[in-house]
C-alpha cells in the first residue's frame, strides 16, 4: 500500500513538474518570431513606417498608400511565425488590386521591439488602427485581414472597433481550443496565459466576414474555423479550399477576396483598380 502511495505521489509530482515546465515555456511554444529587420520593403515599394504603441514599444510596419481617398485600406495582421517578408507578394497583390495596406510587424518580429504576448498584440493592433484614423481614413474603409494567429486579433479588433469587413485566412476559434486538442492531457484552460479567444469576440462583430480555410489544415483543423463561424452573430462566409495547407497562397482565393471586398465596401470604394 505504501508503495502504491509512493508511486502515485511520484506520478503526481512528475505531472506537476511537467505542467510547470509547459507554463514557463508556453510562449516559446506559441510564438516563433523572426526578429530580423524587414528586407523586402523596397521590393514592394512600401514605406517602412514606425508605430509607437500605448505602452511605449516601437514597431515597424509597411505602409502602401491607397490610390484614392475612396479606396479601401487593409490592416494586415500576420501569424505567429517568421515575419512580413514571407507575405510580401500577398501585400503587393492587395495594393495592385486597388487597396492601401498597413501591414503590421508584431512586437518581437521583423525589426519591431519588445516580445510577443496576447496583451502586447492587442496594443499593437490598436496602435495600427488608431494611426489609420489619424490619417483621416474612415472606419468604413478599413478592412481587418488576419492570417493564422493574427486572425484572432482581427476578430477582436472588429468586435471593439468599427471596420468595413473582416477577412480571415486559416482562422480558428481560439489558441486555447487548438492547444487543448494538441495537449489533451494538460489543464490548458488553467495554464494558458495567451488564449487568444476569438470565439468570445465573434458574437460582437458587426462587419461582413469571409473566412478562407484549407479542407485539411495540419495546424488549425477546419473544425476550428467552423466553430468560429458558428459564433458570428451575423451571416458570414466560409470558403473551403481543396487539399492540405495552412495559410494558402493568396492566388488561390484572390478573386474571392476581391469579390467579397467589392460587395462589403460602400459604393464608390473600389476593391479593384
Amino acid at each position: 500500500m505504501k508503495a502504491l502511495r509512493r508511486l502515485a505521489f511520484g506520478l503526481l509530482l512528475t505531472y506537476a513538474g511537467l505542467c510547470a515546465l509547459v507554463f514557463a515555456a508556453q510562449r516559446q511554444l506559441l510564438y516563433f518570431p523572426d526578429p530580423n529587420p524587414l528586407r523586402r520593403t523596397e521590393a514592394i515599394q512600401a514605406q517602412l513606417l514606425p508605430l509607437l504603441t500605448p505602452d511605449g514599444v516601437q514597431l515597424k510596419s509597411w505602409w502602401l498608400a491607397p490610390p484614392s481617398a475612396q479606396a479601401p485600406v487593409v490592416l494586415y495582421l500576420h501569424g505567429n511565425g517568421a515575419n512580413l517578408d514571407n507575405r510580401a507578394e500577398r501585400i503587393k497583390a492587395l495594393h495592385q488590386d486597388g487597396a492601401g495596406v498597413l501591414a503590421l510587424s508584431w512586437r518581437g518580429y521583423g525589426g519591431s521591439a519588445g516580445s510577443p504576448s496576447e496583451a502586447g498584440w492587442a496594443l499593437d493592433t490598436r496602435a495600427a488602427y488608431d494611426w489609420l484614423l489619424q490619417q483621416g481614413i474612415k472606419p468604413e474603409r478599413i478592412v481587418a485581414y488576419g492570417e493564422s494567429l493574427g486572425t484572432t486579433h482581427a476578430v477582436m479588433l472588429a468586435a471593439e472597433r468599427p471596420v468595413a469587413a473582416l477577412l480571415l485566412d486559416s482562422s480558428f476559434d481560439s489558441a486555447r481550443a487548438l492547444a487543448s486538442g494538441i495537449y489533451p492531457w494538460l489543464p490548458v484552460g488553467l495554464l494558458m496565459r495567451d488564449p487568444h479567444r476569438a470565439d468570445l469576440a465573434a458574437p460582437r462583430v458587426q462587419a461582413p466576414v469571409l473566412q478562407v480555410h484549407c479542407a485539411t489544415d495540419p495546424v488549425s483543423p477546419l473544425a476550428h474555423a467552423q466553430a468560429l463561424q458558428a459564433r458570428f452573430a451575423k451571416p458570414s462566409q466560409l470558403l473551403v479550399l481543396d487539399g492540405e495547407c495552412h495559410v494558402p497562397s493568396y492566388a488561390r482565393y484572390r478573386e474571392a477576396a476581391r469579390s467579397f471586398l467589392a460587395a462589403s465596401l460602400p459604393a464608390g470604394s473600389p476593391a479593384t483598380p
